[in-house]
């Protein structure tokens, strides 16, 4: 069996709310294989985004370990975090956080210049990951001239970018509508398996989660073994 991708230990996380603090993750493990599809589920306020915000490194937990690959993520400097997550995570939101000025093949390739300047290989790549998620014919539009479904499909297609072995999903299809969503899910699923990259994927869509290889409902900042 092959080493995790991802792996997080004990993860707890407090946010002060008013004259109280309010607990918000209560102790999470969580460990990814290689190319592994897994459902994050839970009712609002479950802590959900919280937990996809510690594994990307966007923020540190109270208490607990995360380890990117062989790397323990607490021994890293904030620089050094950042540096890392441009090759090792590739993040998809509800709400695309495209560039509105720039067109879609400009957007897939602001992946690549967060390690320096593309070049030709990087805008071939870039090109044929828009192709792949079925945008070839839509390179030079804005993400004005695209439709909800487009956006996020170049969303897809600048996650992938840099070739992560991780991609982190938090509510992809929450601004689309029911078939458009179904082919995101579909196109996320494809694309991942095709380049062997872990899919963390939080929803609240039961049947996007069941299309994963493993479900995990979080409830109260825990995981309750009794749904999925």
């Amino acid at each position: 069996m092959s080493d995790p991708v991802l792996k997080a230990v004990g993860l707890k996380k407090s946010y002060r709310s008013g004259d109280a603090m309010l607990e918000v993750l209560r102790g999470v493990d969580l460990t990814i294989a290689p190319g592994e599809s897994v459902a994050i589920r839970g009712e609002s306020g479950s802590g959900k985004s919280t937990l996809l915000n510690l594994l990307a490194g966007l923020d540190r937990p109270d208490a607990g370990q995360l380890w990117w690959g062989s790397e323990a993520t607490e021994k890293l400097s904030f620089g050094e975090l950042t540096a890392r997550r441009a090759t090792f995570l590739g993040m998809v939101f509800q709400a695309y956080y495209l560039i509105p000025e720039i067109d879609a093949l400009a957007n897939v390739l602001m992946g690549a210049r967060m390690l320096g300047s593309p070049g030709r290989a990087e805008r071939e790549r870039a090109a044929t990951l828009l192709k792949r998620v079925g945008l070839g014919g839509r390179a030079h539009h804005t993400p004005a001239h695209l439709s909800g479904g487009e956006r996020q499909r170049v969303a897809v297609a600048r996650a992938l970018m840099n070739r992560p072995p991780v991609l982190l999903a938090d509510e992809p299809t929450g601004n689309l509508d029911e078939r458009t969503g179904d082919e995101v899910i579909n196109l996320l699923l494809e694309v991942c398996a095709e380049q062997n990259t872990a899919l963390v994927l939080v929803t609240h869509n039961a049947a996007h989660a069941k299309k994963c290889a493993r479900q995990l409902f979080l409830h109260l900042g825990q995981w309750d073994a009794t749904r999925a």
